[in-house]
């Protein structure tokens, strides 16, 4: 009984993202709709941070959906809406940051590390291999050593 109820519990939530775009905010052209859920699906949830807010239920997500459709719906392409909502909330409404004088830290950084990291392993296995393994074993530990080698 218990594992049903909570079957039915999960499967219910698990739906809950298929409703983040209401109906009533749908547009009645299909292209303009099309626009609108590719636009929506740029732009992170502020509330959320790491949903779009073409996924997202939260209320702002919504106000900006509407925002959305209604520039384009007032005739607005595409990056003039993205414009107009990163000149009110900043880069980080993007999901895919831009590159620019701002963001090269964001986008070089990952590069950087790398490289590092390269040059570290390189280091670390060229100090290994110049090691001198020991001393070397004196005539008669090395005649030992031949004995019991040939047993």
């Amino acid at each position: 009984m218990i594992r049903r109820l909570v079957l039915a519990l999960l499967l219910c939530l698990s739906a809950l993202p298929a409703l983040a775009v209401n109906p009533d905010e749908i547009l009645a052209d299909p292209a303009l709709e099309a626009r609108a859920r590719a636009l929506s699906s740029q732009l992170r949830c502020m509330v959320c941070q790491n949903q779009s807010i073409d996924d997202s239920n939260a209320e702002l997500a919504r106000d900006l959906r509407l925002l959305v459709r209604e520039r384009i719906t007032g005739g607005d392409s595409d990056q003039q809406v993205i414009d107009y909502v990163v000149s009110r909330y900043g880069e980080f409404v993007l999901l895919k940051p831009r590159l620019s004088a701002h963001t090269y830290l964001l986008w070089g950084a990952p590069i950087a590390l790398f490289v590092i990291g390269a040059i570290a392993m390189a280091v670390y296995a060229r100090s290994r291999v110049a090691r001198p393994t020991g001393r070397k074993l004196s005539d008669e530990e090395q005649a030992a050593l031949d004995r019991l080698l040939k047993e």
